[in-house]
């Protein structure tokens, strides 16, 4: 029986769905049929780009950003897919914030909607530190289908461990 890290604490009707299309070597089907494309957004300058016009279109009075990269070494970093970090220095007696988001290098080659969720995800971070109600409720707002994908990715996730690449 293989470990579903990524979905543990999802229900168990769910994780024997999801027992079920692995036995079957269905998953990796599943997914493609849900998401046949990936996306073409390959480089830190169409990343920027892309999280600016997210950024610009739910979120104008949020802290600035000053860097926006693909992170080769982010998922070796508590198992994370993506950081938005703030780093705060003296300058002149003056303190200075410095935001910046970080997405794992993997979603250069997964289906956009996949490295919107990330994306909006680590936007929401921006207004809200807190994995809590009003956090969902802002990625809601930038991606409707927020939990939708963010459980996507989790199978897609748990299938890259059990298989590798779709």
């Amino acid at each position: 029986m293989p470990k579903l890290t990524y979905i543990s604490h999802y229900p168990e009707h769910l994780k024997e769905q999801i027992r079920h299309l692995i036995a079957e070597e269905k998953l990796g089907k599943y997914l493609l049929s849900k998401y046949p494309n990936a996306h073409t957004i390959t480089s830190d300058k169409a990343l920027y780009a892309y999280t600016m016009e997210l950024k610009n279109s739910f979120l104008r009075k949020a802290e600035p950003l000053s860097k926006i990269i693909y992170d080769g070494k982010i998922s070796d970093i508590n198992d994370a897919l993506g950081l938005h970090r703030v780093s705060i220095k003296n300058h002149g007696g003056r303190l200075r914030s410095k935001s910046d988001i970080r997405i794992a290098s993997l979603f250069k080659s997964t289906p956009e909607s996949f490295l919107k969720m990330i994306v909006v995800h680590e936007l929401a971070h921006l207004k809200v530190k807190d994995h809590n109600k009003a956090f969902y409720a802002l990625c809601e707002n930038m991606e409707p289908s927020y939990h939708q994908l963010e459980f996507d990715v989790r199978l897609y996730m748990t299938h890259l461990d059990l298989v590798g690449k779709l």
